[in-house]
């Protein structure tokens, strides 16, 4: 059996779905198995999305009339057929010719997922060629620290006086989670200097 998915990017009048609805049909879609969304790709809550993938069983086919309306973006896609696939559901993009029970479908899927782990390994060396050219100047990555020195001094002062974390949150103003990692990080760094 055939499902349909359909997405538009707004819930405006401007743009709807009747394209998408007439390609799915002419490829012999029922009507009363289309699904729909009319909200941007990057969102993560699409419920006409979740309701196809939940109607979907072994066996039947999931089309789309173009890969973006599926997908967030590509490993977002691959990660949707991917699922797919181990469920035993095909997967057909009708724009992109893109069909995974054909052997020309299945090397494109393919070729996507290579495609896909290359932009993952690009992006990871670019994280950590940045890291490193800021640890060179003497910047440290990642989030600022809300606890500057100073303020973990004193911090630890009143700690060490017999204050409570609780009145040490209250006083400073900083949440609890705040200050243990803060705490975690002062040990850290004190076992670091150490050895």
């Amino acid at each position: 059996m055939k499902i349909g998915y359909m997405r538009v990017s707004s819930e405006s009048d401007r743009q709807n779905t009747d394209l998408q609805r007439d390609a799915l049909l002419k490829e012999g879609v029922d009507p009363r198995h289309l699904f729909e969304d009319k909200a941007s790709g990057a969102k993560d809550k699409r419920p006409g999305l979740q309701k196809a993938l939940d109607f979907l069983n072994k066996g039947d086919c999931l089309v789309v009339w173009k890969l973006d309306r599926l997908g967030r973006s590509l490993p977002h896609l691959l990660e949707i057929i991917t699922k797919l696939q181990k469920e035993g559901i095909a997967f057909c993009s009708l724009t992109e010719q893109m069909d995974t029970t054909t052997p020309h479908g299945e090397l494109l899927f393919n070729l996507f997922g290579s495609l896909a782990q290359y932009e993952r390994a690009l992006t990871r060396e670019r994280i950590l060629a940045g890291l490193e050219a800021a640890n060179k100047r003497g910047r440290r990555g990642g989030r600022p620290q809300i606890i500057n020195a100073e303020k973990m001094g004193a911090i630890l002062e009143n700690l060490n006086s017999g204050a409570s974390k609780a009145s040490v949150c209250r006083n400073f103003g900083i949440k609890r989670s705040t200050l243990y990692d803060a705490l975690n990080r002062q040990s850290t760094e004190s076992v670091c200097l150490e050895s």
